[in-house]
């Protein structure tokens, strides 16, 4: 009955108020999914605290193989971050229209996963009480320390840069929400929606989209170094930089693609989320897996025409050797499934993009562990060959950061609506005016008569 009570004041808002029903309206299987999750998400730190008690020696971790699945997380966490601030403040400073209803679930995506880049870290260490050696002993010139420095700025910065949208539908549910409104009173910060706290917003929001894009490229580019300022054999690559934040938003953008699926499935938004939107980013899709394939390529074959032998070693155990079945799959799932399916315009439905996408981050997490792995497995000192693969530890930890993710997700969905209300409004009141005083504002004027000139042919004067 609350809840049909609340569901009537929110009609007030119009067509608009069906994205504050998550937020008062909880259906069981929300209960149920929360339950399966935060089992998981136990069972992960069941598995940590196991790892604790018992040191590394539970995973798959050995000399010299000494980075395994839980870095392969922490670059593949750090990728997905791309999905929301990069590619929502492109879209937003080139004033794509279609932005308004993905954005918000685009940036929730980066905050979160954040988190999860940082905790793989963590449980990599034996004693992660270790981990505060860096602030209190910084080593200026190692990629580690450059690492947590860009971390927490992209963090901070992507923060912000999701509460500044959120701030008018926070005073939308301060006003509107029966429960929680001291809570919501508080974050809203006083707005009332004037010219000048509009104004103000505006620009604050302009300013760190403007600042946030070489923020996101240069984490992963960081990330990169941490594995290319080391002198091993296919690290040890000026391309790393590119590869890995191209590697970032291509699997940032399947990221996007799965997350806007489920909240159209689940909370009935297919007239807000509408197939075109998984269109145009099916298209954006299909570009990077074009540089990413480009970029792979473009390694391998300078590895091969380097026949230094100990890239070779590692070249031809991709590709021919132990990790052939990786490698390969990696090709399949990161391009030919993807490129398959989103090169026609007919299969780029919702269904199509979201299965390229799904084949895009098996592929993507493969190509971090084929880049993790084998060179660590043949080292260029003296050693024995070493195999790796995970431990039950390992899989459980990553088990649980993906419940976890999940679960916390769907969380911020209860509490804030994921597609940004007033965005939806402006672009319904003033988009088409502005887009058309925009069009005309860098097209040619005609001056005197208005009509279309006669056509150019080969006969015409140039």
């Amino acid at each position: 009955m609350a809840a049909k009570e609340s569901s009537n004041k929110f009609d007030a808002l119009g067509p608009d108020g069906v994205l504050l029903q998550p937020i008062v309206a909880t259906r069981s299987s929300f209960y149920y999914l929360a339950l399966v999750l935060s089992g998981l998400a136990a069972f992960g730190f069941f598995a940590w605290a196991h790892q604790l008690r018992w040191g590394l020696g539970t995973t798959g971790l050995n000399i010299p193989v000494y980075w395994g699945m839980y870095i392969t997380n922490f670059v593949f966490f750090i990728g997905i971050s791309h999905a929301g601030t990069l590619i929502s403040a492109i879209l937003r400073i080139c004033h794509a229209e279609w932005r308004r209803s993905i954005t918000r679930a685009a940036e929730v995506i980066t905050v979160i996963v954040l988190f999860f880049g940082v905790g793989s870290i963590i449980v990599d260490l034996g004693r992660p009480d270790r981990a505060l050696n860096i602030l209190r002993h910084p080593n200026f010139r190692s990629p580690l320390l450059w690492d947590v420095c860009s971390i927490g700025i992209y963090l901070t910065a992507s923060t912000i840069y999701l509460y500044l949208p959120l701030i008018p539908d926070i005073a939308i549910l301060r006003d509107h929400a029966g429960k929680y409104r001291s809570f919501y009173r508080l974050l809203a910060l006083g707005w009332q929606g004037t010219a000048r706290q509009r104004r103000w917003l505006e620009r604050g929001i302009a300013v760190m989209a403007v600042l946030v894009i070489p923020i996101a490229v240069s984490v992963h580019t960081v990330v990169s170094w941490v594995f290319g300022m080391t002198v091993q054999p296919m690290w040890h690559s000026t391309i790393f930089g590119p590869y890995f934040v191209v590697g970032a938003i291509f699997s940032g953008i399947a990221s996007i693609i799965i997350a806007m699926a489920l909240i159209r499935r689940i909370y009935y938004l297919q007239s807000y989320l509408k197939p075109i939107h998984f269109s145009h980013l099916g298209t954006l899709l299909l570009v990077f897996a074009l540089l990413w394939f480009y970029f792979t390529f473009a390694e391998h074959l300078t590895t091969y025409y380097g026949h230094d032998p100990a890239h070779l070693q590692i070249f031809y155990s991709k590709l021919a050797g132990r990790y052939a079945p990786l490698f390969w799959t990696m090709v399949l799932t990161c391009f030919l499934i993807p490129v398959a399916i989103l090169a026609r315009r007919q299969s780029r439905t919702v269904a199509g993009t979201v299965v390229a996408s799904l084949s895009v981050l098996v592929g993507m997490w493969l190509e971090r562990f084929t880049i993790v792995v084998p060179t660590l497995s043949q080292p260029r000192v003296p050693w024995y060959k070493a195999s790796y693969s995970p431990t039950w530890v390992e899989i459980a930890i990553t088990l649980g950061f993906g419940a976890s993710f999940i679960f916390l997700y769907m969380l911020f969905t209860k509490f804030f609506p994921i597609v940004s209300i007033w965005e939806v409004r402006e672009g319904r009141q003033s988009a088409l005016a502005e887009v058309t005083a925009r069009v005309k504002s860098y097209m040619p004027e005609v001056s005197g008569d208005t009509s279309i000139p006669p056509r150019l042919d080969s006969r015409s004067d140039c």
